[in-house]
């Protein structure tokens, strides 16, 4: 069974960290049979130098026909000056709204080799595994009014709207509550119920949801508690659900739990389970080209598209269990870079998870 495969590199370090995710699929390709094929698009701002615009109408078609989308990273200051309506990231973002990619999944684990390279101390962290689930197609980044405007007086205000309809609510709640069933049984829904209408509405959905899965433990946080108890005592939360804005946030928060955001991979999917696969931790430019980008992240959301989109778990496993036979080895990129550690290439890590998986 052919398995379609869209590569999107994109800006920055992109390129880099893709060229080492493809080493490790390469070889659990070869090794599970999987049958990988792959298909190349440009996205962000190698697409706006290509075509003019973030997202050509080739890639939206490319991606609609692809089974997963490995993605590496967008945008960067060479196209900060553009009109807001072409910068890199709109094509980001339309991208996850045609192919309705609403719930996000970004996992914030500690491996224990990297204990030390969190900003925590090692006992408030050791032993994380939290899944942040992130609704990603609502709430303010898609609102509408949305502008800047010149009112009677001459002065300029900018207004956004956060609006959220109870079936995009439900549907994100029903995947928390059901990751939830697979792991712990405990979902926090962070919200800011006590200001915000929209997120009054978020709470009420969720309580209704919450009858569906009396196995699952519900509990409500207003969203400036959550970030507290993130770096407090990170380890009472398994699953937390949220809206966009919120999840964007405390999402970065949590990487650094794990000692870089550039640990940090995510999963965007659809109501058909297709997905889109990405690092948090965005383009880099001011490392890139220079080897110093962490591939984890990109080789973690790799193991991520094999889960959850391609039906290869077992695929997933071995990229995970060599990543952590690297690190065992004392490996380590400049992000995660400690004393009595070894400091290696993005590409001289990629190299030696691959040889990892040669091995097992």
């Amino acid at each position: 069974m052919s398995r379609k495969v869209l590569r999107i590199a994109g800006d920055g370090i992109g390129a880099e960290i893709m060229a080492e995710a493809i080493k490790s699929l390469d070889v659990v390709n070869e090794r599970f049979q999987l049958g990988l094929t792959y298909d190349d698009a440009l996205m962000g701002g190698a697409a706006i130098d290509a075509t003019g615009v973030p997202l050509p109408d080739e890639t939206l078609e490319k991606a609609r026909a692809a089974d997963a989308i490995l993605f590496g990273a967008i945008g960067g200051p060479k196209w900060d000056q553009l009109d807001r309506a072409i910068r890199p990231e709109k094509g980001l973002l339309k991208l996850r709204s045609e192919l309705d990619l609403f719930g996000n999944l970004r996992p914030a684990i500690l491996y224990p080799q990297l204990a030390d390279a969190s900003s925590l101390k090692p006992e408030v962290v050791a032993g994380l595994d939290i899944l942040i689930v992130r609704e990603l197609t609502g709430g303010i980044y898609f609102g509408e009014p949305r502008g800047i405007r010149t009112l009677e007086n001459g002065e300029r205000e900018g207004f956004n709207t956060d609006r959220y309809r109870e079936s995009e609510i439900r549907r994100i709640g029903r995947q928390a509550f059901e990751l939830a069933q697979r792991r712990n049984r405990k979902l926090c829904s962070v919200d800011k119920a006590n200001v915000l209408d929209v997120t009054v509405l978020w709470r009420e959905v969720m309580d209704e949801l919450a009858k569906e899965y009396p196995d699952v433990e519900l509990s409500h946080m207003y969203v400036d508690n959550a970030a507290m108890q993130l770096v407090r005592a990170p380890k009472q939360f398994d699953v937390i659900v949220t809206g966009n804005l919120f999840g964007d946030i405390l999402s970065d928060e949590a990487a650094m739990l794990t000692g870089s955001i550039g640990m940090l991979p995510s999963a965007s999917l659809n109501s058909k389970g297709q997905g889109m696969y990405e690092p948090c931790h965005g383009s880099a430019p001011d490392i890139a080209g220079q080897g110093k980008a962490n591939p984890l992240a990109m080789l973690l959301s790799a193991a991520m598209m094999l889960r959850y989109s391609l039906d290869a778990a077992p695929a997933a496993d071995a990229i995970e269990a060599a990543i952590g036979k690297v690190l065992d080895q004392g490996l380590r990129t400049p992000d995660i870079y400690t004393d009595g550690t070894r400091l290696v290439t993005t590409a001289e890590m990629g190299d030696a998870v691959a040889e990892a998986l040669r091995g097992s």
